[in-house]
């Protein structure tokens, strides 16, 4: 049975590195840790999860500020999403609470 193995940061971030100098497949193969994993660390790295220390970003691998803004407006508009559901699940929760309260109190007064 494989077992979860924990990497401080200082190896995600050289693995990373490497990853980016030898391909993340070779990379995985040669530090002897699962590829997938590896491709998590690449996708934390893209996405700004992971830092690889100063000096590591090329002009061309940073985002420009409008390619910024358009994803922190993208994860607004997807958290008021999120909060608009969560909303109505509440208020659906709340009305179905009040409607089994008053049932059950309409059932204790008749048992009486």
């Amino acid at each position: 049975m494989p077992q979860n193995r924990t990497y401080d940061m200082e190896y995600k971030v050289q693995a990373v590195k490497l990853a980016l100098e030898i391909g993340t497949t070779k990379a995985a193969k040669e530090l002897g840790i699962p590829a997938n994993t590896l491709h998590t660390w690449m996708r934390q790295y893209r996405l700004g999860n992971l830092s690889l220390g100063a000096g590591t970003q090329t002009p061309q691998r940073a985002m420009t500020l409008s390619e910024e803004i358009q994803l922190l407006r993208k994860q607004v508009k997807e958290q008021n999403k999120e909060i608009k559901r969560l909303r109505e699940e509440n208020e659906f929760l709340e009305e179905a609470s009040a409607f089994f309260a008053a049932s059950r109190r309409r059932s204790a007064r008749t048992k009486e």
